[in-house]
C-alpha cells in the first residue's frame, strides 16, 4: 500500500546505516520488521518462566540447599 509520510531524514539515514539498507522503502520496511520481531521476542520472554533466571526449583528447599554451595 502506498502511503505518503514525512520522514526525519537524519533518523532515516541512521536507521539505514544500522540496518544496512539503501533505499527509503527498504529502510522503513526493515525498521518495521525489526520492531515487530522485537515485540514478539519480548512477549516470548515474558511468557517464559525461566527467562528471568528463576524456575520452579526456587521453591524446592532441598534443591536450594545445594544450589549455593
Amino acid at each position: 500500500m502506498k502511503t505518503m509520510i514525512d520522514l526525519d531524514d537524519e533518523a532515516l539515514a541512521q536507521a539505514a546505516r544500522e540496518l544496512g539498507t539503501t533505499t527509503k522503502k527498504d529502510t522503513v520496511n526493515a525498521a518495521l520488521a525489526f520492531v515487530a520481531a522485537r515485540r514478539k521476542r519480548i512477549e516470548q520472554l515474558l511468557d517464559d518462566p525461566y527467562s528471568s533466571g528463576v524456575g520452579p526449583d526456587i521453591g524446592d528447599e532441598q534443591i536450594m540447599k545445594t544450589a549455593r554451595r
